[in-house]
């Protein structure tokens, strides 16, 4: 969230209030003139990491909860349940938690990132009274047990191993009643509910664990935890009645004991900071199960910008419901839709809106607030109307159980995966399968240790109760589900291990490649899974999301399959075919008219077109520095120029349109260029590109012949010795029947050449010309400081180094501007150095980056590649030229 002028926002906010229609017994909002804190005060929870091991000596020094759900219980007190061991890990009266977590710590600051690994986590802020290690909260039997009974991660110290087994325990629901927050769970067979309250006795804070306990078979065992010096427990009934469980110790632990019986049992647990604190005046209730009335009574207006633009798909423009009565940032993270057409929004932040009104004639959108408290979820997924929710704690089902409008009832649908605290593990996206199943993608880049699902996709059941790993060995996917077929698709990231931007089939528990930095260097577990293709890492360096296109109002795109680019906003055409023995693709640009950063989409059922919403946290390489924003990617019904069909043959390549073509352009070999490469997977940051002899650079390709099918709308290719290869690039600069100029570029890996049969393909009676033809030198580009402008555009420079020296927005490596001809401290291997950034320096840090990283960077998390075979010498020099004006 950008910060605003307190005058400006101020009115926004008066005025969006003020056309805002209430109901006549609606609360007056809260309206501020700065920004409000990321915890609302007045929610009666939210989710964090909580990293409580070194809190106190004679507290347990393994509690680590990678699933937090934490509750501000007021008079400064805290508490943080686990869902996964159904243990309450730390009670505490402070601040809350550090806002050391992603969406706390770039609430207010969109460019500080997260570091990977299991560093820096968020902690209890302020004393703990009470904590547990890693063990379940509750037992059955009469034995005690103080060991962990899930089964260990890859690396034996994680703690984050998922849920307990259901026979052993499962957390239901958190539900939002009249009088905050209950907790839903059970253990075997009994049912418990509990409330967790704080009071003031005498004065003095003290935090209260109600409890309602169903009917058990066997005894219970409620394992409090080790308290703190001075920290006293007391074990109260209901008003009128002792309680009929027994507080004692399993050495300094203590434990309730609940013997079994046939009635529920209801019975409190007080934990006061001393002695002196008299908690006998105490009484127990049971957990309210009134639903909480409405929270957010006001919507909020918003406005639809229709773009101008003439193109056949066209990007418009919604803004977000900021400012807003609540000071609420919103940064979306996917859009969804319900079958009315009303789309539901997950942000970073834990927050769920519902839009209305996009598809309607007007302009007019209107937000109200549904959900919040999430664990910094960034997909949402629908089924049967159902809202469904991915964030780090697990799927939850959001449902309105009293028709105000907003979620009282967070159900845990699925939990039945893990996920361990780094920072990095992010829960990327959920999406629906054919038989109601859900599939999700989880982050990788672990960096230290290894978890049971880092860097995974996975197959939810359908009841969710299971999961099934579709593959592994990621290093941050993101997916797309096919609804009808339930083709799983992914993206990854280029970085170490993964040479360029790869668009992946995910099946059959495979391996995809990239391996931890605390893992041997570049010894693969498993054979290493093939891509659908790749796309060159200046085409899209940050490939996203693919959303497929049923039930569209899109013309030709209507039932396939786009992809979309984050770091220069990009959708593509993915383009696929299994014409050979294998599903293979092509991907071709759409369009790049967007002036956000794109994440997730989808197609709204009432007016067919595609949604896209995406924020970023700065420096996590995005050319634009926009926070957040929402666009809806609409077909205009102008001629679509696009191809519908690129294929690799064996005398050539085949490309389909879906407009007639000018025959002479078609027919002309100058048309056309081509070039294909190699990239070598290493532990390295990403690859150059390489020739088929193995020398930086590509190989050009020097068609020999090019036919116009005889409907006039395709083109074969010819190419002598055309092989299969890592990268294929082919260009084209055209002309439709009416004059209309046209070029674009398709990107493919052909991994099979399939016989072209020109009868079959629709070329008539023809003999392929495959005489081989000289190379002819392309065009080398102007030499100036303009293009190198240019080019940093279009690799993606300015994403990390920008092109102002801007000390308020952090980059990933160092800012350009005036950097030419100073002194920098450099690091070669381990040792510094003092050089001038003369323009050697600047050519040896485009083409071999790691051999002097600039200070403050040389333990960064984020490598650059090296542009050796990428960039031209004359594209080499506009870069230096461009990095020298800039003073």
């Amino acid at each position: 969230m950008i910060l605003r002028s307190s005058l400006v926002r101020l009115l926004a906010l008066l005025l969006a209030v003020a056309f805002t229609p209430l109901p006549a017994a609606a609360p007056k909002a809260a309206i501020a003139a700065s920004d409000a804190p990321w915890v609302e005060p007045d929610f009666p929870f939210f989710s964090s990491v909580l990293d409580a091991r070194k809190v106190g000596a004679s507290l347990p020094g393994d509690n680590l909860t990678p699933r937090g759900i934490i509750l501000p219980l007021g008079n400064e007190c805290w508490a943080c349940f686990d869902p996964d061991l159904l243990r309450v890990a730390a009670l505490w009266r402070g601040a809350g938690v550090t806002p050391t977590a992603l969406a706390p710590g770039s609430y207010h600051d969109i460019s500080r990132k997260t570091p990977g690994g299991q560093v820096g986590l968020p902690r209890p802020d302020g004393k703990v009274w009470l904590a547990t290690g890693i063990h379940p909260g509750w037992q059955r039997g009469d034995r005690v047990s103080l060991t962990d009974p899930r089964e260990p991660a890859p690396s034996k110290e994680e703690v984050g191993r998922g849920a307990l087994p259901e026979d052993l325990g499962r957390f239901a629901a958190l539900r939002l009643t009249s009088e905050g927050a209950v907790l839903e769970y059970t253990t075997g067979a009994t049912r418990i509910r509990e409330a967790i309250r704080s009071e003031v006795v005498s004065g003095q804070p003290v935090i209260v664990r109600h409890l309602e306990v169903g009917p058990a078979e066997t005894d219970l065992q409620l394992i409090l935890g080790r308290k703190a010096t001075a920290v006293s427990l007391a074990l109260v009934g209901p008003r009128g009645h002792p309680a009929s469980a027994r507080l004692t110790a399993e050495g300094d632990v203590a434990v309730v004991r609940i013997p079994a019986r046939r009635a529920s049992l209801t019975f409190a647990v007080a934990i006061a900071s001393s002695a002196g604190v008299d908690l006998s005046s105490l009484t127990a209730r049971p957990p309210a199960t009134a639903p909480a009335g409405r929270r957010w009574w006001h919507e909020v207006p918003t406005s639809l910008t229709v773009s101008g633009n003439a193109a056949a798909y066209v990007v418009d423009h919604l803004d977000l419901p900021d400012p807003n009565p609540w000071q609420r940032a919103v940064r979306p993270s996917d859009i969804q839709f319900l079958r009315d057409g009303t789309g539901v929004v997950v942000t970073i932040d834990g927050d769920v809106w519902l839009m209305r009104g996009a598809h309607e004639a007007g302009g007019s959108v209107r937000w109200r607030r549904f959900a919040s408290g999430l664990h910094e979820p960034m997909s949402i997924a629908i089924r049967d109307d159902e809202i469904f929710a991915f964030d780090r704690n697990g799927l939850w089902r959001l449902r309105d159980t009293n028709g105000d409008g907003e979620a009282d009832l967070h159900e845990m649908f699925s939990n039945a995966f893990a996920q361990t605290a780094d920072l990095r593990e992010f829960p990327s996206q959920v999406r629906l399968g054919p038989a109601g199943e859900f599939v999700i993608s989880k982050g990788g880049q672990q960096a230290t240790t290894q978890g049971k699902h880092n860097g995974s996709v996975l197959r939810l059941s359908a009841d969710g109760r299971r999961s099934e790993v579709l593959g592994w060995g990621f290093r941050q996917p993101n997916i797309g589900v096919n609804p009808r077929t339930g083709l799983v698709t992914a993206s990854d990231q280029q970085g170490q291990y993964i040479p360029s931007t790869p668009l992946h089939v995910v099946a059959g528990r495979q391996f995809y490649g990239f391996l931890a930095p605390f893992e041997p260097r570049e010894k693969y577990p498993a054979p290493i899974a093939d891509p659908l293709t790749w796309i060159p890492h200046p085409v899209n360096a940050s490939g996203l999301s693919q959303v497929w296109l049923h039930d569209a109002r899109l013309g030709p795109l209507n039932d396939g399959l786009v992809h979309i680019g984050y770091n220069r906003p990009e959708l593509f055409r993915v383009l696929l075919h299994s014409r050979g023995r294998r599903l293979q693709a092509a991907v071709v640009s759409i369009t790049h008219a967007f002036d956000f950063p794109p994440l997730n989409g989808s197609v709204n059922p009432v007016d067919g077109q595609l949604y896209i919403a995406g924020f970023q946290v700065l420096g996590w390489g995005n050319i634009i520095d926009v926070p957040a924003g929402l666009g809806r990617v609409r077909y205009t019904g102008a001629p679509v120029t696009l191809p519908r069909e690129v294929v690799a043959m064996d005398q050539g390549v085949l490309v389909r349109f879906e407009v007639p073509l000018d025959p002479a352009r078609a027919r002309n070999t100058s048309s056309y260029s081509l070039q294909s490469w190699a990239y070598q997977r290493t532990y390295k940051y990403g690859s150059p590109q390489f020739k088929a002899d193995g020398t930086p650079g590509q190989d050009a390709l020097a068609p020999s012949a090019a036919y116009l099918s005889t409907d006039g709308r395709s083109v074969f290719i010819a190419v002598p010795g055309l092989k299969p290869v890592m990268q294929l690039r082919v260009g084209w600069s055209l002309a439709t029947a009416d004059g209309t100029r046209f070029s674009d570029n398709a990107y493919t890996t052909p991994y099979d050449l399939p016989k072209f049969d020109p009868r079959t393909e629709g070329f008539g009676d023809i003999t392929v010309d495959l005489t081989p033809r000289a190379v002819v030198a392309e065009d080398l580009g102007p030499v100036s400081a303009e293009e190198g402008g240019r080019l940093s555009q279009l690799f993606g420079c300015i994403a990390c180094h920008g092109s102002n020296n801007n000390p308020a927005i952090a980059r990933s490596g160092p800012p350009w501007q005036g950097l030419f001809g100073t002194q920098r401290k450099v690091f070669v291997g381990q040792k510094a150095h003092v050089v001038t950034a003369d323009e050697d320096y600047l050519r040896e840090s485009i083409l071999d980056p790691g051999a002097a990283i600039a200070a403050g960077f040389e333990k960064g998390e984020f490598s650059m590649p090296s542009y050796v075979g990428v960039l031209t010498e004359s594209q080499i020099k506009s870069l230096i030229l461009h990095i020298k004006a800039l003073r």
